[in-house]
């Protein structure tokens, strides 16, 4: 089954925040930001901008009726800042007028005079002055300081990873309108309905009940809509209270790139130990967490950090630290992965800097200490499958069956220009909110007369395919076409109290959630199909392909008629069900627990070529093994896994965060300074293969969640670069600094021990 969005973007038909129709007194709102990255307010003046043409009103911190605060888990993130600025592109003032022109003008006519402080962006400064987002959290297993005299080869070293900007298609959007007795309806670019609803009613100081959110699909996200979106909708809510009048906000290019946050970047010092046959034995590593100006979910991101600090690997002493710092940039979110890159960049930083002491390949050790099924993680659970080396063997085999062992040396000897280089990524990825209240979910699901059916979920739609996969749950569970389905907008009137979709759990949650309201509807019908047919009471009665059977035999009643019947009988033909992930817990005192309800596991083989002359290379191919359980929708799952490594290929390749060295100024605030892969870099050959289901788990109908875990496939190509330039020279000491851009290659291809 295909994309169900599929036609309607081919044809442009497919609605966005943008595209709908708004009334005629729609007013547009700019914003006017902090143009510093630490600093005072000590002047701030809209008179100018209140006469400018076309201007409604200008509010500011002053004007906010309710609570200023829009934070998450802490709350220490102001909507719109009243005094101290925090970071550059933080919102100061808004302005409504009727046209996006006018108001874009308008706050240039604000006077706004600022007190420069010393500022701190760099982690590790920050946490040398103290400045941190949360108390620092530590994993541990074993005893890693009596462990390093049991190692025959010790390393340490520092390895940096740099954030990512998330750019997605549409920028960040909202509009509002005000509805009778003083509620307001938000249409949001967010893919938290419940979170935009709860701040919303805080900012404005309302009850929930009297703020309706509604999502129809977002134009990507990849976490950054997870609370980032949040600010602009209650901007224009506040507007739509203030003014009376429909509010609409859509961000430029510029200004998204600029004022949100982005893939946290983190500078980590890791130590480990091995046996001279390349056993790990102990694990040391501190992560040092630039979280920006504001918590938003950096503590929750930092804690994914730690639960993947092992990724795919047994290793039986392990001391992992993470440290968020607080930094004056802005505030750093979610980004698919959501901690757990970092966390698998630095090991396999460590794995390859242990390969070069021992003289052993990375590949050995890898192999030698991946998980097996009874091996414990650092945080208390036990790994309950085998999938990890099951995926290993297959992506060998896959490479070997095309490759002997000698092809790529014999190419390295025989070539001036290019070496090749290859590596082996194995991926561990637990499924569930490690906020455990927040694996929830539920679903409204309505059977029309006409048979046709409408399902209302927490579920977003931002072109992952998740409205496909719940189609099919539907249509699977009734045992009925899928051209029946319509999958509804979000709507926080229809789905209340929801989770946000992000940890890629929206799937396997709100699926299961639809199959239990199918499922009641189901029965009540089964029961009405078997009194109509007079059926023995004993008897087992189906619904499959729309037809009623009998202990297997078909009858004449059909889905339509037995609709149409039920109704008429007074059946209900809906239902409203729950669903919470069962056999979750973990205790934040000991650090201990079961927080995922399963792991998702694979392994990329990731082949390039180098030129060692220009420090460029080519990705030519990347086979990969990927652990999909029983997938329900093959063509949607195969997707996310390219989209997943071509995303993870770029944060450790390509995609390079640049600041101004004195002013903190975002410089690769553009499509024109920030370098996505396009075509051009795309894999030669990308080969995929979802390993063969062996086991149950409770993701919907026994399939595995596959949003982020393909990302970390991607890390792969960092390393086998790193293998092509050792070609090119021995003696070349490795970096562990990504992104591994060309600039750095170029360098690095020019040192020496």
């Amino acid at each position: 089954m295909k994309h169900l969005d599929a036609l309607l973007h081919v044809r442009g038909t497919s609605l966005f925040v943008d595209d709908f129709k708004l009334p005629a007194d729609l007013l547009h709102a700019a914003v006017l930001v902090s143009p510093v990255s630490h600093g005072v307010i000590e002047k701030l003046e809209t008179a100018e901008a209140l006469e400018m043409p076309g201007v409604e009103t200008v509010f500011t911190a002053e004007d906010i009726p309710g609570k200023n605060q829009i934070g998450s888990i802490n709350k220490d993130e102001l909507l719109l800042a009243d005094k101290e600025l925090l970071f550059i592109g933080q919102p100061v003032a808004v302005v409504l007028a009727d046209t996006p022109e006018k108001a874009r003008a308008a706050v240039k006519m604000i006077k706004l005079e600022t007190r420069e402080l010393p500022s701190v962006v760099d982690p590790r400064q920050a946490f040398e002055k103290g400045m941190l987002l949360a108390p620092p959290r530590t994993f541990s297993m074993g005893n890693t300081s009596e462990s390093w005299n049991r190692c025959d080869c010790i390393v340490s070293g520092r390895a940096d990873s740099g954030g990512q900007e998330h750019l997605y298609l549409e920028t960040q959007a909202a509009f509002a309108v005000p509805m009778e007795n003083d509620c307001i309806r938000i249409s949001s670019g967010t893919q938290g309905p419940t979170f935009v609803q709860r701040v919303a009613a805080r900012v404005l100081k309302l009850p929930m009940s009297k703020i309706e959110v509604n999502v129809g699909r977002l134009g990507g996200a990849f976490g950054g809509k997870e609370d980032q979106a949040t600010p602009w909708a209650v901007m224009a809510a506040l507007g739509v209270q203030l003014t009376g009048k429909p509010v609409k906000l859509v961000l430029n290019r510029n200004e998204d790139m600029t004022w949100t946050g982005k893939r946290h970047p983190y500078s980590s010092d890791f130590k480990l130990g091995l046996t001279n046959d390349g056993t790990m034995i102990a694990w040391e590593v501190t992560y040092y967490q630039n979280g920006g100006a504001a918590s938003d979910l950096s503590t929750a991101i930092l804690e994914r950090t730690l639960f993947h600090s092992t990724n795919a690997y047994f290793i039986p002493n392990v001391q992992a630290t993470g440290v968020s710092c607080r930094t004056n940039l802005p505030p750093n979110t979610a980004f698919r992965g959501f901690g757990a890159p970092q966390a698998m960049y630095v090991l396999e930083s460590a794995i390859y800097s242990a390969s070069l002491e021992l003289g052993i390949s990375p590949l050995e050790i890898q192999e030698k200490n991946l998980l097996k099924k009874g091996d414990m993680f650092p945080f208390g659970m036990q790994y309950e499958g085998n999938e990890i080396r099951r995926s290993w063997r297959k992506a060998l085999e896959m490479y070997r069956s095309e490759n002997d062992d000698g092809r790529i040396k014999d190419f390295n000897s025989s070539n001036v220009m290019f070496r090749k280089g290859i590596s082996f990524m194995p991926v561990c990825f637990g499924i569930s909110f490690t906020h455990i209240s927040m694996n929830q979910a539920n679903a409204l699901v309505h059977v029309y007369t006409d048979g046709s059916v409408g399902i209302s979920t927490g579920a977003v739609e931002m072109g992952q395919g998740v409205n496909s996969k719940i189609a099919q749950v539907a249509a699977r569970t009734f045992g009925i076409d899928l051209f029946r389905i319509k999958v509804e907008s979000t709507n926080t009137t229809r789905s209340a109290n929801t989770s946000p979709t992000a940890a890629s759990s929206a799937a396997d949650m709100n699926g299961n959630a639809v199959r239990i309201a199918c499922s009641n509807i189901l029965k009540r019908l089964l029961i009405y199909a078997g009194k109509h047919l007079g059926a023995n009471p004993d008897s087992r009665i189906d619904l499959i392909h729309e037809k009623i059977t009998i202990n297997g035999k078909k009858t004449h009643l059909e889905w339509n008629k037995l609709v149409g019947l039920a109704y008429l009988a007074r059946v209900n033909l809906s239902s409203q069900a729950h669903y919470a992930t069962p056999g979750l817990h973990f205790n934040k005192s000991s650090e201990k627990g079961r927080p995922f309800s399963y792991h998702v596991a694979g392994t990329a083989v990731t082949e390039i070529t180098l030129d060692r002359l220009r420090g460029i290379f080519s990705v030519d191919s990347v086979k990969i093994v990927h652990d999909c359980g029983e997938s329900i929708n093959p063509l949607v799952d195969r997707g996310q896994v390219e989209g997943g490594l071509l995303q993870g290929i770029g944060w450790v390749t390509l995609e390079e965060l640049k600041y101004h060295p004195e002013t903190d100024a975002l410089l690769s605030d553009s499509l024109a300074t920030y370098k996505i892969p396009d075509i051009h870099f795309t894999p030669g050959e990308v080969d995929i293969e979802f390993l063969e289901c062996h086991s149950e788990n409770v993701g919907i109908y026994n399939s595995k969640a596959v949003g982020e875990p393909p990302f970390m496939y991607g890390i792969g190509t960092y390393f086998a670069i790193l293998e092509a330039i050792r070609a090119c020279d021995p003696e070349i000491p490795p970096i562990y600094s990504a992104p591994f851009t060309n600039e750095k290659i170029l360098l690095l291809l020019q040192k020496k021990r």
